[in-house]
């Protein structure tokens, strides 16, 4: 099973008001489910235009791509291709399908469903702008015979092939169809080892067991997916994700530092529930503050510079972080290749941030208390508003706003519902937000998110914008030499740290997870990821 690994994802922390409160007859009649939690409830199911980690979590378990990556080399092998080639130039890559492969609706997979899947995305009446960057150097997609398929790139892209074997593969008869339009977010059609059952607005997604998924016939991929059922929950409070698993309402959940050392106590723990600490060489992702780069105030780099100065970094990892994550200093998570070594992360320094704002022309002229600028013929302020979805994370802005109070800047944070969140980032309306960008599977490629072509439908949706950055960025996805793009994105790294788009708050560093007694599992974690798809239910 593969969801396009070449999608970035939004792994944004979510304000949900659902209790995941389950009645007993209910699970008494789901007793052969696995019951986990996903963190937030999808914006919409629909694989071309979804662009959160939520909704692609969803998909992850119904959609498949022609390869997958192996959990423990990350070396590809077949899934719904069962053998490819690549021509000695490396330009052209043909797959060849399995043969009795079917949609979850009983129709069988065919080579123009594939062709269907990679021309949806440069679809002008589709929003799948999101999804371009990684696709644009596919020159054709063409079938060649009824269970062959052939890629053809026009250009040197070093994920060419990895884009191409990770494409999400979707059904034409279902998501062509104009007349099912009103279908295609609410419900999902795969191939997958699990198959869409119901959807609960506001509390879960049911998914039943495929039988028919190719993998059940399969020496090796027999050993995974063989939970009966899947019940995901839409739960984003922390104290209810514990409290849940803790009832029983949920086998496994992830747990944030804070959750691992401050709620994981009590008799039950080490006998019916077991919290996991572990490392593997997945990637983590990092949590930032975005700065809307067009604001009149958030546009000059000084204020940018004092703004990440006045974030007391050790003091929120001691209290909320509890030193099991890194401190984030850049686009890249310190744990990564492609992170560079000569990058450190701002000190907090609140005196030094005054000098720069004061140097950028801001003081307090009214007495006030706070500064002000004259900009545009007008006296303004310094106050800018963090938008924040999620409750558990307004502590960490907190101590933030307080610091920066001392100084004379105004930082108010609005807690907001997170459909509102995402139109106003939609929209570009917006001062600054907090949020976290998801792991992107194997190395990374930053033009979604930091090159200045993507600010339009893009994921650089805070208008960064740098000519060498977008040089480089350009310079490195024509790079096969691994050491040599290390090289060049490290660079990127260190040209977008100084320019200070975001303020860099943490990234991860360990894998921390609980589960209950009803879980079987052979190991912690494979090398590249948990393994949950290996795991299977007590009896």
């Amino acid at each position: 099973m593969n969801l396009s690994l070449m999608k970035l994802m939004f792994l944004i922390c979510l304000n949900v008001s659902f209790v995941a409160c389950q009645d007993k007859d209910a699970q008494k009649s789901t007793s052969g489910s696995f019951f986990i939690n996903i963190g937030g409830e999808p914006t919409t199911l629909n694989p071309l235009t979804s662009t959160d980690g939520y909704s692609q979590t969803v998909q992850g378990y119904i959609i498949e791509g022609l390869l997958e990556r192996d959990l423990d080399t990350y070396e590809w092998k077949p899934a719904l291709a069962e053998k490819w080639e690549v021509s000695k130039d490396n330009k052209v890559f043909t797959f060849t399908l399995r043969e009795g492969v079917k949609w979850h609706d009983g129709k069988p997979l065919t080579v123009e469903d594939v062709k269907y899947s990679f021309d949806a995305i440069f679809d002008p009446t589709l929003n799948t702008a999101h999804m371009r960057p990684y696709y644009e150097s596919i020159e054709k997609v063409e079938i060649v015979d009824p269970r062959t398929i052939r890629f053809t790139v026009k250009d040197d892209y070093f994920k060419n092939f990895d884009v191409c074997a990770g494409i999400a593969v979707i059904p034409k008869h279902f998501y062509s169809d104009a007349t099912r339009k009103k279908d295609h977010g609410k419900v999902l059609l795969g191939t997958g080892p699990y198959k869409f059952a119901t959807y609960e607005k506001g509390k879960r997604i049911v998914l039943e067991r495929n039988e028919d998924w190719w993998g059940r016939k399969d020496p090796e991929e027999s050993k995974t997916w063989n939970y009966p059922r899947l019940v995901l929950r839409f739960i984003q409070e922390e104290n209810v994700i514990t409290e849940s698993f803790k009832k029983g309402d949920l086998d496994y959940i992830g747990l944030r530092p804070e959750a691992y050392v401050k709620k994981t106590d009590g008799p039950e723990w080490g006998t019916k529930l077991f919290k996991v600490k572990t490392v593997n060489k997945a990637n983590k992702g990092y949590t930032f503050v975005g700065w809307n780069m067009k604001h009149p105030i958030l546009s000059d780099k000084k204020v940018r510079r004092a703004l990440a100065m006045l974030y007391n970094r050790d003091l929120a990892m001691e209290k909320f972080e509890y030193n099991l994550s890194a401190h984030a200093d850049g686009p890249t998570e310190p744990s990564s290749d492609f992170h560079s070594p000569r990058l450190k992360p701002t000190a907090f320094d609140p005196q030094g941030a005054l000098k720069l704002l004061t140097d950028a022309g801001w003081k307090d002229t009214d007495g006030d208390g706070r500064l002000d600028k004259m900009i545009a013929g007008k006296k303004t302020p310094f106050s800018i508003t963090i938008l924040e979805p999620n409750a558990d994370y307004m502590k960490y802005l907190t101590i933030y706003k307080e610091e920066a109070k001392k100084v004379g800047v105004e930082l108010e944070l609005k807690q907001i519902e997170w459909n509102s969140f995402i139109k106003l980032i939609d929209e570009r309306k917006f001062e600054a937000v907090r949020l976290a960008w998801g792991p992107g599977a194997g190395d990374p490629d930053p033009k979604q998110v930091w090159h200045s072509a993507s600010q339009a439908g893009g994921s650089n949706f805070n208008h960064y914008s740098n000519p060498e950055v977008d040089r480089l960025i350009d310079l490195a996805r024509r790079t096969h030499d691994r050491v040599k793009r290390i090289e060049i994105q490290q660079k990127v790294g260190e040209l977008i740290s100084a320019d200070d788009p975001y303020l860099f708050m943490f990234a991860g560093k360990t894998t921390l997870y609980a589960h209950n007694t009803r879980i079987q599992k052979t190991r912690d974690t494979y090398t590249y990821g948990v393994g949950t798809q290996y795991w299977t239910l007590a009896p």
